[in-house]
């Protein structure tokens, strides 16, 4: 620094700023007040639309109805289709429905007659409709009513209600009654319907009895939904060989595709015991979908007085023991008559029967490497899996394979393409749930909500959703937006050019002075900062002024719409970094207002004051 030069204490033009601002405090006021009149409509109009906003966003997500998503019809969706929905991040809650028409019970207090018919619906833990309304999820045994539900009836939390469930099976109606414990009544809001939510399992277990089927695990009496016999082809043994047309006709109308006939090496390599002398012995394909007993049916009456015996058998078809050690099998239902015919020992279970369930099933000569073992577990692979049984041995095979009953082939066959599985309970194959006919899902966020509707639709699902109310509320949020720039934008301009003309006017006044500052030895950049500093000071005061003003007018009309609100929630409100990025921005624009009459300050020549003299 030069020596001969005087020094300046910190801050002087800060404070001169400041100063001058003070002397003229009438214009500075003005000044102020300006810019708050211009700012505090902005923060208004700016709180009633992030106000009204989120009260419409409140409203829609504290409604769990908003964010649920239901089909519009019937449809078909599999196991492997809910895992897979589950695992995707804007799903909250997902359960599988069962038809309607199946959904219903008669529900009524112990010891009365009336009787209240209403729609079942499955429900889980962390079902966002039962837990954000006032209720708890139901266990084992419990339940929940909707509000519409509870007051037909007359019951509150903590009563027992009996729920009937009927059926028309054999054209004989019947029934069956289990106690449930109401354990929470939901929210109006949440179901204006007569509704009562259980456990999927017990849901699961009345669709099951209205089905016709049995439900051992609570002791309901039904049928049994057995998986139907499938299979690849038919071997058939005849006295005498079959003609070219009487091999056509056995393929039309049968299922059946293709016939070849077999020699005696052929036979043995596939059956494992040598063919009958006398015999001959073809093997009916199926191509494409398997044969179902009606089409052996078929082929029988084609074959009818001509001494035919029918091996249905089914290809692929691989048998493990638990050790890993796979056995070759073969499925073999003859009568007694009919072995006697073919020369082999009697079966013990004797003839084909596409009815037979898994006592006649669960039987196995065994292979000799076997003797002496008296029952295994085996297991075979089947649709998504294995499945793992028990067998009996019934005696040693008299072929080279081991010889189970042709219905368990042909259940196994079945279960390549269906899903089956062996109830321990019944201790019997059944046909599993092929899937479901619809679902209750809730998104995670209403925002969630059109993502998941355009992946339905893609889907070829029609579904009905609250999206157009999300939409609505996001297209109003838009049309605030455009509104309150559009006016700020005006605002600002007409803010910058008021602040642009009274700082400029204020250099013009005071060119003298300024000129005399300069002659004191002060430079061209530190009399350009002069109109900064006051230009930011009138900004940040306006702030001030302007969020007093904003908090007073919010507090008004949050009060004026009070009774239309719920508590906490206000219809003007600004979250407080709101406010502090007005500040900032404020102080910017200030900043930028200021810059021609900082210019103009270093084009005011020391010379001046002098001249002035």
């Amino acid at each position: 620094m030069n020596p001969s030069q005087p020094t300046q204490p910190k801050g002087i033009i800060a404070r001169l700023a400041l100063l001058d601002l003070r002397h003229e405090w009438v214009l500075s006021l003005c000044m102020v007040l300006a810019i708050a009149a211009v700012l505090a409509p902005l923060l208004i109009l700016l709180g009633l639309k992030h106000g009204t906003i989120q009260t419409m966003r409140d409203r829609l997500v504290e409604d769990p109805v908003n964010r649920e998503i239901r089909p519009a019809r019937t449809l078909q969706l599999s196991t492997q289709w809910f895992e897979d929905f589950k695992q995707r991040p804007d799903v909250e809650f997902l359960i599988p429905t069962i038809l309607r028409g199946s959904s219903i019970v008669r529900l009524s207090k112990p010891g009365e007659r009336k009787r209240l018919v209403i729609d079942l619906v499955p429900t889980a833990p962390s079902d966002p409709l039962i837990l954000e309304n006032e209720g708890v999820v139901p266990k084992k045994g419990e339940c929940v009513l909707s509000y519409a539900a509870a007051e037909e009836l007359g019951v509150k939390t903590g009563a027992v209600l009996t729920a009937e469930v009927t059926r028309t099976r054999k054209r004989r109606r019947e029934s069956e009654r289990t106690d449930l414990r109401v354990v929470a009544v939901l929210n109006p809001r949440a179901d204006a319907l007569e509704r009562i939510y259980t456990p999927f399992a017990f849901v699961n277990d009345v669709e099951a009895y209205r089905e016709g089927r049995a439900v051992p695990t609570r002791n309901w009496p039904g049928g049994k939904a057995l998986p139907p016999l499938s299979y690849d082809g038919l071997w058939v043994l005849m006295l005498r060989s079959l003609s070219a047309i009487e091999e056509t006709t056995l393929t039309i109308g049968t299922g059946l595709a293709d016939i070849h006939s077999l020699n005696a090496a052929e036979f043995r390599q596939q059956l494992g015991f040598p063919l009958p002398d006398g015999y001959s012995a073809y093997q009916l394909l199926a191509k494409g979908s398997p044969i179902l007993a009606s089409s052996i049916k078929r082929v029988k009456n084609k074959l009818r007085g001509k001494s035919a015996i029918l091996l249905p058998y089914a290809q692929a078809i691989e048998i493990k023991r638990m050790t890993g050690e796979t056995l070759k099998v073969i499925g073999l239902s003859l009568s007694e008559s009919q072995t006697s015919r073919l020369g082999l020992p009697k079966l013990p279970w004797g003839k084909f029967n596409a009815a037979a369930d898994f006592t006649k099933q669960g039987q196995m000569l065994f292979p000799r490497t076997l003797a002496g073992q008296q029952s295994l577990t085996l297991s075979s692979k089947i649709m998504n899996g294995e499945i793992e049984f028990p067998v009996t041995q019934r005696g040693l095979s008299f072929g080279d394979y081991a010889i189970v009953p042709a219905e368990l082939i042909g259940t196994l066959r079945t279960g390549q393409a269906s899903k089956i599985v062996f109830d321990e309970t019944q201790q019997t194959f059944l046909l599993a749930k092929a899937g479901y006919r619809g679902f209750r899902l809730y998104a995670r966020s209403i925002d969630d909500i059109p993502t998941l509707y355009r992946e339905f639709i893609s889907q070829n699902m029609d579904v009905m959703t609250q999206v157009h109310e999300i939409e609505k509320v996001k297209v109003l949020d838009r049309g605030l937006t455009r509104i309150f720039w559009l006016v700020a934008i005006v605002g600002i301009v007409g803010g910058m050019a008021a602040l642009i003309a009274s700082l400029y006017a204020s250099v013009e006044r005071k060119k003298r002075d300024i000129s005399v500052l300069r002659l004191m030895g002060l430079s061209r950049t530190q009399v350009f900062q002069f109109p900064i500093y006051q230009g930011i000071t009138i900004a940040v005061i306006s702030v001030v002024v302007a969020i007093g003003g904003y908090a007073l007018l919010s507090s008004i009309i949050n009060l004026v719409f009070a009774a239309d609100l719920k508590m906490g929630q206000k219809i003007c409100t600004l979250p407080y970094n709101y406010l502090i990025i007005t500040f900032f921005v404020t102080a910017g624009m200030a900043a930028l207002s200021s810059l021609l009459a900082a210019w103009k300050t270093t084009g005011i020549d020391p010379a001046e004051a002098i001249r002035e003299e």
